[in-house]
């Protein structure tokens, strides 16, 4: 699937940075063009890989290359005056070469949560390929602010997009993590999980073909529709130095049956595991069930008993499956899209947390307010210089 990424604030800058460097790392050719858009110009400055004529520094009227401070709502603004701007960048990516865009963000700062859903509004006005959100949920110990930004950019992001996949970083803290070390391990976690997923059906000239090829119309089906979706991924270590790297109708000992229970154990994990965004299975509306690793220890029986079992699981006749050869890899891996999930305990709270947050704000604002008149009030004894 050939994706065009923009990451929109720092979290979706360094994001789409470390997308580039999966994708080079295991060749899978799903990154057509990168861009990077921010207010604060240090954190474009931070960034690795995405070309320097790709990165947008917007605001600088408003907020002179500083950031916006965490008020999403300024966000949002200078993403409106300048996405022309934004535009710009845009305008050089072969559009005519892509699958859909995927815009970046996180969903509990000030850029990306209230600029991520003001550049889709505008993509999906322009252009025919779906535009996809990739939504990071910030941790529910980071603070009131940055769970009132993420619910209300929530709510935003998710009419604004053709699909909004979530990775709640709540669900994936260590604890005894620094800040930095942590961040950075999540920020593997995502690419690697959603990098797989949009790099299956990618195939060059010599790769292994797959048995059942997961091209972009089956991402793309299951995503249709609109809501959102959660990942899950599994994988397990297989010996690949044995002689055993042949054709599974070969007469060199390799376990069928094996194989075919492997892959279905592993699909199990991956959507009974840690998903992005934990959810209730059973409320997907649609999923995909794609097997990763050395092509021999693939085969149609695992990925389609895997898929049946995931039907059953959530009640869906609208669960695909196929797999994607890694030929230098020693694992075999299973990424399950679930797609259209209603059943998310996890934005419940984040909504409830936003509005007690927002209320406890308005009451703290009123109390200031009222101290102060308190303060400068002298009973007409005093008079103000002008």
């Amino acid at each position: 699937m050939k994706l065009a990424l923009i990451g929109f604030g720092q979290a979706g800058g360094k994001v789409v940075d470390e997308f580039l460097a999966f994708d080079e790392r295991i060749g899978g050719g799903f990154v057509e063009s990168a861009i990077a858009v921010n207010s604060a110009t240090t954190d474009l400055k931070g960034l690795e890989r995405v070309p320097e004529r790709n990165r947008v520094l917007v605001g600088q009227a408003r907020v002179k290359g500083h950031g916006v401070g965490a008020d999403n709502e300024l966000g949002a603004e200078i993403a409106e005056a300048d996405i022309d701007e934004i535009q710009g960048a845009i305008d050089r990516i072969p559009v005519h070469e892509i699958d859909a865009f995927l815009v970046v963000a996180g969903m509990g700062g000030g850029t990306g949560s209230g600029g991520a859903p003001v550049l889709a509004k505008h993509l999906r006005r322009i252009y025919t390929q779906p535009v996809y959100g990739l939504g990071i949920l910030p941790g529910t110990d980071e603070g009131g602010i940055y769970t009132l930004n993420a619910a209300r950019s929530f709510r935003t992001f998710v009419d604004e997009v053709d699909n909004l996949l979530v990775f709640d970083n709540d669900a994936w803290r260590s604890a005894g993590e620094s800040v930095a070390g942590g961040y950075d391990r999540i920020n593997r976690e995502i690419v690697e999980r959603f990098g797989l997923l949009f790099a299956a059906g990618e195939i060059d000239q010599g790769d292994h073909v797959a048995e059942s090829v997961v091209d972009s119309s089956e991402i793309i089906n299951t995503l249709s529709g609109g809501g959102v979706s959660t990942i899950g991924y599994a994988s397990e270590t297989v010996e690949t130095d044995d002689g055993l790297l042949s054709s599974l109708t070969g007469d060199d000992g390799f376990d069928e049956g094996a194989a075919t229970n492997r892959l279905t154990s592993l699909v199990r994990k991956a959507t009974l595991g840690r998903l992005t965004m934990p959810c209730d299975v059973a409320s997907a509306d649609r999923g995909l069930v794609v097997a990763t690793g050395p092509p021999s220890r693939l085969n149609r029986k695992g990925v389609e008993r895997g898929r049946q079992w995931l039907e059953d699981e959530t009640g869906s006749m609208e669960i695909r499956g196929g797999d994607y050869p890694l030929p230098d890899r020693n694992e075999v891996g299973t990424i399950v899209l679930l797609s259209g999930v209603t059943d998310v305990p996890r934005i419940d709270q984040l909504q409830q947390v936003a509005i007690e947050a927002q209320e406890t704000t308005e009451d703290v604002r009123a109390q200031a307010d009222e101290a102060f008149t308190s303060l400068m009030d002298t009973g007409g004894e005093l008079d103000a210089l002008f």
